[in-house]
């Protein structure tokens, strides 16, 4: 039997580009590695099975599954199992996180037969959050989600406050085109210089999300989270990603765990140590 952690993830940083002629935007992204996790188990089975309680339908990990038997026919069947933490349709990667762990998974049993890039090539062609979460850490991502680059971070507590009702990513670019939100020139320096584990003060004060302004006009409900958590002492405070959830840094954990107390549907989590 094999077990992952499938790690969530904050975009901390959101650059989305033009959308290119295939329909796909360009991002530039400090993404953060945070501590709330789904577990997955992989084992051997008599066929290839993938149950995922809470998600209805195809998902991302049995994608995952398919695509790497079909790069490695030789794979015992495998029966998967995810157990959820990470809310769904949250714009937290979740999804993502458990296929690049079931992609993990499922290279071990075959005999860690895929390498790095390889794996991350696989990864590519099932989203463009699931190459950074092949080796889940914090990392400079770029290109639509296949550039990733390795970074620091600082390990602060976050509060994350997930939604009952989902937004879905495709909505929320097709708003950003709608408002033409995105940006003619992308430019990896400035991220790049905000990387580092200590630079903490730096990093809350350039939060920032291209998505946030389409994700607030298709869920104005959105605005009161956000202020609630800049009034409970946020550093800063973003929509993650497509959203709808949002989140806020914070100093130290009892900050942190104080405001999550005064926040309905709040949860305590943290940048990754990696």
């Amino acid at each position: 039997m094999t077990r992952e952690l499938a790690y969530a993830k904050l975009n901390l940083v959101l650059h989305v580009g033009r959308p290119r002629s295939d329909g796909m935007h360009p991002l530039c992204s400090i993404v953060a590695s945070v501590e709330l996790a789904d577990a997955v188990q992989a084992e051997p089975a008599e066929e290839d099975r993938v149950d995922c309680p809470g998600v209805a339908g195809p998902n991302l990990a049995a994608a995952a599954l398919a695509a790497f038997r079909r790069r490695v026919p030789s794979t015992p069947p495998i029966a998967v199992t995810v157990e959820k933490r990470i809310p769904v349709a949250a714009g937290l990667g979740g999804g993502s996180a458990d296929a690049a762990a079931v992609l993990r998974a499922a290279n071990r049993i075959a005999g860690d037969l895929l390498d790095g890039d390889e794996m991350r090539g696989l990864a590519a062609g099932l989203g463009s959050d699931v190459p950074s979460q092949v080796e889940p850490a914090h990392a400079l991502v770029r290109g639509v989600g296949e550039l990733v680059e390795r970074i620091e971070l600082p390990p602060l507590p976050a509060v994350v406050v997930a939604q009952e009702e989902g937004l879905a990513t495709a909505d929320v670019y097709a708003e950003l085109d709608r408002l033409r939100g995105w940006r003619d020139r992308l430019d990896p320096a400035p991220l790049r210089a905000l990387a580092g584990a200590n630079g903490a003060a730096r990093l809350t004060a350039a939060l920032e999300n291209d998505l946030q302004p389409a994700a607030l006009a298709l869920r104005p409900d959105l605005d009161g989270v956000l202020d609630a958590l800049r009034e409970t002492g946020a550093a800063g405070a973003l929509v993650s990603g497509s959203g709808p959830t949002c989140f806020g840094l914070f100093e130290d954990r009892s900050a942190a765990d104080a405001a999550a107390a005064a926040i309905p549907g709040a949860l305590v989590t943290a940048l990754r140590s990696v």
